[in-house]
């Protein structure tokens, strides 16, 4: 009689992962793409993966034209994912760090919140602050 673990094991086939890099770009998050869409229908003009630094290659997920604001997509928050995890958490905070020594509003935001309009509600809250409104 075979146990269920080893009926896994023999019906397990193991996933071929490709050495090849992938041929396009970064896939989009539903969370960018959702604020894409918010940005656009507000005619809010920016910039997608925006590299912000001279030396470093970091990119913020979206700038802002014309202002000095970046908008960082943070997703996998609730899977572990890289933002979560020691390592790539603290990286993240060298990059934010870095933008704002450097001049820029760096606004974060979740999936969930995009979701719900508090993202775009930021952004419009601050280029208003920042036009003097």
């Amino acid at each position: 009689m075979t146990t269920f673990k080893e009926a896994q094991r023999v019906r397990s086939k193991p996933v071929a992962r490709s050495a090849v890099p992938r041929k396009f770009g970064k896939a989009v998050s539903k969370g960018e793409a959702l604020l894409e869409n918010h940005l656009n229908a507000l005619k809010i003009p920016f910039t997608r993966e925006f590299k912000f630094h001279p030396q470093r290659k970091w990119q913020a997920d979206f700038r802002i034209d014309d202002m000095p604001i970046l908008v960082e997509v943070e997703g996998g928050v609730f899977s572990n994912g890289r933002h979560t995890r020691g390592e790539g958490y603290t990286k993240d905070c060298e990059k934010y760090s870095v933008a704002a020594v450097n001049g820029w509003f760096v606004i974060r935001g979740t999936t969930a919140q995009i979701k719900d309009g508090l993202v775009i509600q930021w952004i419009e809250k601050l280029i208003e602050r920042l036009r003097g409104g």
